[in-house]
């Protein structure tokens, strides 16, 4: 995946988070078109004004997808940032940089709705329901939720998993999905956990 990064030289946090999760960068001031990249990664730092302006141009003129990193106190400036598609906190974690990158490249409709029985997913606030209350799940947890709904009733094996939701070879090995699945029973809660089968020596399977 190749996204542009502004500034050109980020913090040391987002250079490692990108380069940990795959993800080959090139400077926005130096790639002024986007013939190679559609998604811009912005991190708004010490000048957010500048960068949110220059983010902006970019999605007016090229219609790129705008992902910011920013701090906590800085969230309030995307009320009026409706261009930014998505955005972290620092310092961001390098598993959700990739799937968050990953969801934009994929383009999915906003607002569209996964449904599984009283189960509802909303792919654009990230919000889970069941039977329309809200369950908390992290992004990474939304992320294995979905990719068992959509592709639901056949067997994926651990090592699948990651490549399929995580994105690349995750560092923290394949017994990571069965923690994920764990939490993701739990939180369903005992009446749906069946939802999510365990079939031995191979992997799971949803449905």
């Amino acid at each position: 995946m190749l996204v542009a990064v502004h500034p050109a030289e980020p913090s040391r946090e987002l250079a490692e988070a990108l380069l940990l999760a795959g993800v080959e960068t090139v400077p926005v001031m130096e790639q002024p078109t986007a013939d190679d990249w559609a998604i811009a990664v912005f991190e708004l730092a010490e000048e957010p004004a500048p960068a949110l302006r220059e983010a902006r141009r970019l999605v007016e003129d090229l219609g790129v997808r705008v992902l910011a990193v920013l701090d906590r106190n800085q969230a309030g400036m995307l009320n009026d940032a409706g261009f930014v598609d998505d955005f972290m906190l620092n310092p961001p974690d390098p598993v959700e940089l990739r799937l968050r990158l990953a969801r934009l490249e994929q383009e999915e409709p906003a607002g569209a709705i996964v449904r599984f029985k009283d189960l509802e997913l909303n792919t654009a606030t990230y919000q889970a329901t069941v039977t329309g209350k809200p369950i908390d799940l992290t992004y990474v947890e939304y992320e294995l939720l979905r990719f068992f709904i959509v592709n639901q009733g056949r067997v994926w094996s651990r090592d699948q998993l990651l490549s399929k939701v995580w994105g690349y070879d995750y560092y923290g090995g394949a017994r990571t999905v069965d923690v994920h699945v764990r939490r993701l029973r739990s939180k369903l809660g005992e009446r749906r956990a069946s939802w999510i089968t365990t079939v031995r020596s191979v992997g799971y399977r949803f449905g």
